[in-house]
């Protein structure tokens, strides 16, 4: 196994599809000084069709090799809890993508939020310079991991055990802060932190990335979404609902449909419209959709997490049954959303953006004085810390 080699050919993958940023030409420097294997453990996890299993360097390297650099797009997991992964470094086109849109520059002071691995923290400093990154983990054992990675990579970080959804490290101020897990609302305790004109990039959703400027009074963050990519969640928040048939069957339960009719919808793009999917999105955030496809076409199986579900049924023909339970009409919601998207001309994810005041959160589109809203958080759980 040659590292080099590996490491050389997804640079040139990168560089193919034009994913090395123009106006941050420094991390493509940063990446090749700062291999993403130097940060990675001697165990790593891969899906099977039916489980995680282990992938040792000692005993598979190439596998092991095939984790960290088959693909631009892929995270390479490093840790599984209960079945399910719980941090990884992150897929070397996201982690680029994301430290170009967080506009450092050297001598900037950074937050490093989720630190994992060390390896996001390790592009910051060297970018920034010593003793100008400050990075948080809630997960001792990985602290301490990063830490010792980043001190044998001969850079100046400092890795605290912390909480960053409650506190700033050291009760500074920073000019960059970007974090590495997916969030649904911004801690205010971010935007504290970075204060005037700082910047904050981070994963919203799940969905991809957001980047923030704090207004020049302090009392605001907008900005516009970045990229687009999956991202682990914030182990400090509510557990988000699981797509899957048994998740959607724990909240379908056993009961017959309350409602049931008939559309005249082709349910094709959910599957395939990623445009679509991220509209449904922010729209009706908790709504959890699963596709599949038979000869009758695509159905869709949707919940909420807690008691509401649907169940779009494909009978050919462009035609599909609805049957709906619960709470609330999760399957009606999406279809007014849906229609909606087509009304305001089917915008693209780049279009949305997100505005965080310490009373509300709301996503936006096109702009984020007057165009259509959506909230996404109010006030009582921005301002609790």
């Amino acid at each position: 196994m040659d590292l080099a080699e590996r490491r050389s050919a997804l640079d040139k993958v990168m560089d193919a599809r034009g994913e090395w940023p123009e106006r941050s030409a420094w991390l493509r420097e940063a990446v090749a000084a700062l291999p993403r294997d130097l940060f990675a453990p001697e165990r790593l996890w891969r899906w099977d069709g039916h489980a995680y299993v282990p992938v040792d360097r000692q005993s598979d390297q190439e596998g092991w090799a095939d984790e960290l650099y088959g693909s631009p797009d892929a995270a390479a997991i490093t840790q599984v809890s209960g079945g399910l992964p719980s941090s990884s470094v992150s897929a070397q086109g996201v982690v680029v993508d994301m430290l170009d849109s967080l506009l450092l520059e050297p001598g900037h002071r950074v937050w490093d939020i989720g630190g994992g691995q060390g390896w996001n923290a390790a592009l910051a400093a060297w970018r920034a310079g010593p003793d100008r990154v400050v990075s948080t983990e809630i997960d001792p054992a990985l602290a301490v991991f990063a830490r010792e990675r980043l001190a044998a990579a001969g850079l100046d970080v400092e890795v605290l055990v912390a909480d960053a959804t409650t506190a700033v490290p050291g009760g500074g101020r920073f000019d960059r802060v970007t974090a590495t897990y997916a969030v649904e609302r911004v801690p205010w305790t971010w935007v504290e932190a970075a204060g005037p004109g700082g910047r904050i990039v981070y994963p919203w959703g799940r969905l991809g990335h957001v980047a923030l400027t704090v207004a020049a009074d302090g009392r605001s963050a907008s900005g516009w979404v970045q990229g687009l990519g999956q991202f682990m969640a914030d182990r400090t928040g509510p557990v988000p609902p699981s797509a899957g048939p048994t998740a959607f069957r724990a909240v379908r339960g056993e009961g017959p449909a309350e409602t049931e009719r008939f559309l005249d919808r082709d349910l094709a793009p959910l599957e395939s419209d990623v445009d679509l999917r991220f509209a449904l999105r922010v729209a009706v955030p908790d709504a959890v959709v699963s596709t599949g496809r038979d000869e009758e076409g695509v159905s869709a199986w949707v919940h909420d997490g807690a008691a509401s579900w649907a169940v779009f049924s494909a009978v050919g023909d462009g035609r599909t049954v609805l049957h709906q339970g619960g709470g609330r009409r999760i399957g009606d919601e999406l279809m007014l959303a849906w229609v909606q998207w087509e009304g305001l001309g089917r915008p693209e994810p780049y279009d949305y953006g997100i505005t965080v005041t310490p009373e509300r959160q709301f996503a936006w589109l096109n702009s984020p004085d007057d165009g259509p809203r959506w909230p996404l958080h109010e006030a009582a759980a921005a301002t609790s810390h």
